[in-house]
């Protein structure tokens, strides 16, 4: 018997998923079967109703053509968004939608796309494509492994804590050494391949901020990661 089912929504799942970020939905969803309950998967497109029910939401990147498509339905649902993150929803947005869950993303031809302002930020895009494997170091999380591919260079504001330290890659610009945000239960990286299947300490994270505030408590199994472990190793010891 399922000790109970979670909402997960996808945002833009066609304009905004590339890198492998689908993957950090499946991973969502077999880890919450392994804990012992079940999920429902929804996706919100531009034009959507968005949905009463959501539980956790994710968001991937995309092309700046991608954010431009979306720009005006997410401003539509930003207070939504807001409201749910202000409540505790907890929402992992990466690389595009991290840049337009801050306030602006000025590209590289000075073109301004207006931000939701969840995550004090701001992003420029540059000439610099930052690409490579990723190592952060996170207190919250122990070391983070990914892969970073974008030419938006984003700078947090004194609203928002950095998601790690990085200690091989660039991460958010190419000067502070941060990598990604926190602020409340929201999570955002710059960190794709996909990012959750390599660190299952962010997906529980995720899981258990979501059921906590679903059913008031996580009933947590006791999973074995040894693969993902594995994972990490190889990821770690990869050049940049």
């Amino acid at each position: 018997m399922s000790k109970g089912t979670l909402n997960i929504l996808q945002l833009y799942p066609r304009e905004m998923n590339i890198y492998g970020d689908w993957g950090n939905v499946l991973v969502l969803k077999q880890r919450l079967v392994w804990h012992g309950y079940t999920a429902n998967i929804l996706e919100h497109s531009a034009g959507d109703t968005f949905p009463e029910d959501v539980d956790l939401i994710i968001g991937g990147g995309g092309q700046d053509s991608g954010q431009l498509v979306i720009q005006q339905d997410l401003q539509a649902i930003a207070p939504k968004l807001r409201e749910l993150a202000e409540d505790g929803l907890p929402m992992l947005v990466i690389c595009g939608l991290y840049q337009l869950f801050g306030n602006f993303f000025k590209t590289h031809d000075g073109t301004v796309i207006p931000g939701i302002g969840i995550l004090d930020l701001e992003t420029h895009g540059t000439n610099e494509r930052l690409i490579g494997n990723v190592v952060a170091d996170s207190e919250e999380f122990g070391e983070i492994h990914g892969y970073e591919n974008h030419s938006g260079q984003t700078r947090l504001g004194p609203g928002v804590r950095p998601l790690g330290t990085v200690t091989k890659g660039a991460g958010n610009n190419s000067q502070d050494g941060h990598e990604g945000a926190r602020h409340l239960n929201v999570v955002a990286s710059y960190l794709h391949g996909s990012l959750l299947p390599k660190n299952p300490a962010i997906a529980d994270f995720l899981l258990r901020k979501a059921t906590e505030r679903k059913f008031g408590s996580f009933d947590a199994a006791d999973l074995d990661d040894s693969l993902a472990e594995l994972a990490r190793r190889h990821a770690g010891a990869r050049p940049r």
